[in-house]
């Protein structure tokens, strides 16, 4: 389970974003308990290893292999648990030190250890895979300790088709730590990165929030600035994405993996076909969600076409609420407590424990995550707070991931893991929650800016997020045949946010390169479409919650308590909804498409 709550002493509420306190995990680097944990880990591998071949020695007596069973997967569990927590502070702390090159190694260094003493245990999965299926129901039949790690072992199962041998599976992991320094440059090339813009020098977080200023001259410049900062890093991010894409492909072939996006698929346990169904439906709908709702914003800044740099411009000219800390803390504490009081319970753990880095500063990377550490600790939260409306959303979104690891803590480590289907469920919820009660609480006068934001999260979610999505298979398919030149690489973003921005929207020059900050396009290849799943699977369980909210809340409870143990299908079940349907997609564009009814009805 995770670290119990703590209460700290009672003081005044803080107006200003706290910095986190990682010594739940390890007091420094110099810790000597990271030694001890190493060698513990590398115990439990070893234990582990002493178990090889027993399994198929035993593939014959069920009691016996169902033992075998439990006992070899806790060990893995075990190993998993001690390993996984070192390399969580190794990369939260590396997060908010980018420019630190103490901070960075050390990450490498413990990659690279941990790698080497996990890599042994490849063997586990392939044996396990050796088995026929009846062979391990009559297992899991005779041990109800093997029988719990059942949704662990379809995911294995589901795998087998695309194993290599033992001593590839060895190449593979051993080569992971030095793969992963192509991402380790992404990030530090980012976080070096400063934006002029006028007589600002702008890291890349703020040059982005900079985007939403209300005035137009400060936005161009950010824009401006922006366009230079990523043209001049655009070769080195350039060969990044085709190295990673390069040796993503290499390994596919090998696994037999037929479309570049399938390894994805089979991680989330979703059919390519309904992702492609998905993005189709998005695609379809550009013209009645983004590219109206642009028209209409360019109507009501005065303008006949909106730059690209007023996609998020505020309808205001003068400057919109900001809000400082506590403001924020209580406006999503409070959405929370519309589910229900267990859930504000959860989130505001991290508020009461130095659970969350909120600050934004040099050297901390852009961007926001919660990172779940392991099930038998708590999760952190990261982000870079500007005090905008915007990062309110964003609080609750990293909120709503915290709480759900929190909630599937109990399953384990290995079964509390979400499939990406599922894992943007409770981050997109808590932001709808937390959108409803701004929007119910601000006075008339800023309810259509509210509601243009609300919009505009809306088609950044699912309409950006699926036009990235195309440009990535586009990408992955022309790298196929040979490096991909960066011009090339701008002229397929361009095409693909042209098209799903439509033609409201000047696509100004310098905007090809923008390409280039993405960091799912380096760090998770075919990411992105899971923002866009799981902000129409919230629409369609927030439609279903308005009919009986009361009975609503157990339901979502359960569903994310879950974690890894349900497939997304068996999941969303209880609820009626089924995601097989193609009609299933359009209840979430529907929803957003009323939006925009209401909003152009008041411009």
């Amino acid at each position: 389970m995770n670290a119990p709550f703590k209460a700290p002493t009672p003081s005044a509420a803080p107006t200003e974003p706290p910095l986190w306190d990682l010594t739940d995990l390890y007091r420094s680097r110099e810790d000597r308990q990271i030694a001890t944990d190493l060698e513990a880990g590398r115990r439990a591998v070893a234990e582990l290893n002493a178990l090889q071949g027993r399994m198929l020695t035993q593939r014959t007596d069920p009691v016996a292999l169902g033992a075998t069973l439990a006992l070899a997967i806790d060990l893995y569990e075990r190993a998993s648990n001690t390993l996984g927590g070192l390399g969580a502070y190794a990369f939260l702390a590396a997060s908010t030190a980018r420019d630190d090159a103490a901070a960075q190694g050390f990450e490498a260094d413990i990659r690279e250890k941990t790698t080497a003493i996990v890599t042994p245990t490849v063997w586990l999965t392939l044996e396990i895979n050796q088995l026929e299926d009846a062979e391990i129901e009559a297992a899991l039949a005779a041990d109800t300790g093997a029988a719990r790690f059942r949704p662990w072992l379809r995911r294995v199962r589901a795998g087998k088709p695309h194993e290599l041998s033992e001593q590839m599976e060895t190449f593979i992991a051993e080569r992971m730590p030095i793969s992963a320094q192509w991402p380790r440059l992404f990030d530090e090339t980012l976080t070096s990165l400063r934006v002029e813009a006028g007589k600002s020098s702008l890291t890349l977080a703020e040059a982005l929030n900079q985007l939403s200023d209300p005035k137009p001259d400060a936005r161009k410049a950010a824009a401006e600035g922006l366009n230079a900062a990523l043209a001049a890093r655009v070769p080195t991010l350039a060969l990044v994405l085709n190295t990673v894409v390069a040796e993503k492909q290499l390994e596919d072939k090998w696994r037999g993996f037929a479309r570049p996006a399938d390894a994805r698929h089979l991680m989330n346990e979703v059919d390519g076909e309904s992702v492609d169904a998905m993005a189709e439906a998005v695609a379809a709908a550009y013209p009645k969600l983004s590219h109206r709702y642009y028209a209409l914003k360019a109507r009501a800044l005065g303008k006949p076409k909106l730059d690209q740099w007023d996609r998020n411009a505020p309808l205001e000219t003068t400057r919109p609420r900001t809000y400082d800390w506590q403001q924020g803390r209580t406006l999503v504490l409070d959405s929370f407590r519309d589910l229900g009081g267990e859930f504000a319970d959860l989130a505001g753990q991290f508020f009461d424990n130095p659970w969350i880095d909120g600050r934004a500063g040099p050297g901390k990377q852009s961007g926001a995550y919660a990172h779940p550490v392991t099930a038998n600790r708590h999760p952190y939260v990261f982000l870079n707070w500007m005090g905008e409306r915007r990062d309110v959303l964003t609080l609750a979104h990293e909120l709503g991931h915290g709480v759900h690891q929190t909630l599937a803590a109990g399953q384990g480590t290995l079964l509390a893991d979400t499939p990406l289907t599922l894992a943007e469920t409770a981050s997109i919820f808590a932001e709808g929650l937390t959108f409803d009660r701004l929007l119910a609480n601000a006075p008339q006068a800023e309810q259509r800016g509210l509601l243009a934001g609300r919009i505009e999260d809306g088609l950044n979610t699912v309409v950006r997020q699926i036009a990235f999505h195309r440009f990535e298979v586009r990408f992955h398919d022309e790298r196929a045949a040979g490096e991909v030149p960066a011009e090339r690489i701008g002229q397929l973003f361009l095409e693909e946010m042209g098209a799903s921005l439509g033609p409201a929207v000047t696509l100004n020059s310098g905007y090809e390169a923008w390409w280039s900050y993405v960091g799912h396009f380096v760090h998770s290849p075919f990411y992105v479409y899971a923002y866009a799943f799981g902000d129409l699977l919230v629409a369609a369980l927030m439609e279903h919650r308005a009919k009986d909210p009361e009975a609503f809340t157990p339901l979502y409870r359960q569903l994310l308590a879950g974690g890894g143990t349900k497939t997304y299908v068996e999941a969303l079940a209880p609820f009626g909804l089924n995601p097989r349907d193609p009609a299933f997609w359009t209840i979430g564009t529907r929803r957003l498409e009323r939006l925009i009814d209401q909003f152009e009805a008041i411009v």
